[in-house]
C-alpha cells in the first residue's frame, strides 16, 4: 500500500516535531456512513509511537503501533491525536 503525497508530508512533519511547536491537525472521524471533518490546534507537548492491541485475533507476537501527538489546547486542556492516513498536519 503506497502513501499519498499529503500523507508523506504529514509523516515527515510528524518526525520533525519538537515540544513547544504549534500545530493544526485536520482529520476525519468516520462512524458507519457518517463522516465528520474536524480541526484541532495546539502546542505539542510530546510525540510518541505507542504499541497497542487494537486488532482482534492477531498473533500474540504481531506488533501494532500508532503515532500520537499530545497537544495542549489554548484553553489548557490536553488532547491526544492519533496520526492516520486521514490526518493532515501543519505548523502554525
Amino acid at each position: 500500500m503506497s502513501m499519498t503525497a499529503a500523507e508523506a508530508e504529514t509523516r515527515e512533519l510528524f518526525a520533525q516535531l519538537q515540544p513547544g511547536d504549534r500545530v493544526e491537525l485536520t482529520h476525519s472521524i468516520k462512524v458507519g456512513r457518517q463522516e465528520w471533518p474536524t480541526t484541532i490546534a495546539g502546542t505539542v507537548l510530546r510525540t510518541e509511537r505507542r504499541r497497542h492491541g487494537l486488532h482482534f485475533r492477531r498473533h500474540r507476537d504481531d506488533k501494532v503501533f500508532s503515532d500520537l501527538i499530545v497537544l495542549q489546547l489554548d484553553g489548557g486542556e490536553l488532547s491526544t491525536v492519533t496520526i492516520d492516513e486521514y490526518t493532515s498536519l501543519r505548523r502554525v
